[in-house]
């Protein structure tokens, strides 16, 4: 007899357009017979009044909520998606998104397709495909004072508005630059799409092995993109006679930066593997996600 699929389900809290969402994906797989586990702190208002808990097993999220789960099932954006992978990646179980957000470009299916994508999950139809991630370490005066990871981007950034941030970025060891700034990115090429995007990074295909370091709003004249191999060490340095400023991953995790900290970043060892419906090249999702022209203007002029 075959173990009981399972499948954990993260979800957006405060939408109203998530208990609709959450109640046919319960309801469709107590139908197939597939487990839905959800985390308690986060649904629990939810589902209370909507009868889903006879629908679904809740669990802590302390207590490795992943572990076992064929696939981690998320309803929300990419913020959501996020913390869907903090859980997912330590079990190695792969992370499906429906977006009901904005763009969710991390995202594989939008709200119009949650019955189809349903079925593709029942069916056992998608693919699976690993993300490169970071490993960030922190330390102070040589010694090491936190550990932490991230699948888009690590962000040290002026933790004041009116203060700058002086920091100083080196490479393999070597010093590439110094500068005042708003903050400086440690981007993957998955999240080169995101925050690294808006602060005017390039767009690196997920399967290009690299890292990628954005300064946002530098005053310097050379403060451009640096893109580096994937084996490199990228580390920022906080001024000891500066401000302090504070280490952000994924929007997620937070950590003070004392003055004269140094953040260094490395590809992760552990990547994060993404659930896929549609196995077309990053290109179509890229004009799709972003509503790109791809015709010509005299194609969109022509009489």
């Amino acid at each position: 007899m075959s173990e009981r699929r399972e499948v954990l389900l993260v979800m957006h809290p405060d939408r109203e357009t998530t208990k609709d969402a959450a109640r046919e994906v319960a309801t469709r797989f107590d139908e197939a017979g597939i487990g839905l586990r959800v985390i308690d702190d986060e649904v629990k208002e939810l589902i209370e009044h909507d009868s889903l808990d006879e629908l679904c097993t809740l669990v802590a999220p302390g207590d490795d909520p992943a572990r076992g789960a064929e696939l981690v099932l998320v309803l929300g954006g990419d913020g959501t998606l996020l913390r869907a992978a903090e859980l997912a990646r330590p079990a190695g179980v792969p992370v499906l998104g429906v977006n009901l957000g904005r763009v969710g470009f991390l995202t594989e299916a939008d709200s119009d397709a949650l019955t189809e994508t349903v079925g593709r999950v029942v069916s056992r139809e998608y693919t699976v495909e690993e993300r490169m991630t970071i490993d960030v370490t922190v330390s102070v005066e040589g010694r090491v004072v936190a550990r932490t990871w991230a699948l888009n981007e690590a962000s040290v950034e002026k933790s004041t508005r009116e203060r700058i941030l002086d920091a100083l970025i080196e490479v393999d060891g070597r010093p590439v630059s110094a500068f005042g700034c708003d903050g400086v990115l440690c981007a993957t090429p998955t999240g080169s799409t995101a925050y690294a995007f808006s602060a005017g990074g390039p767009v690196i295909w997920p399967d290009v092995e690299a890292l990628l370091v954005v300064p946002s709003n530098a005053h310097a004249m050379f403060s451009r993109p640096l893109v580096v191999s994937r084996d490199s060490v990228i580390t920022v340095g906080v001024d000891p006679y500066g401000s302090p400023a504070v280490l952000t991953c994924d929007g997620l995790r937070h950590i003070a930066l004392p003055r004269g900290a140094r953040v260094e970043v490395v590809a992760g060892e552990v990547p994060v593997r993404l659930a896929r419906l549609h196995p077309g090249p990053f290109t179509d999702r890229l004009v799709h996600k972003f509503s790109l022209p791809v015709k010509s203007w005299r194609e969109r002029h022509a009489r």
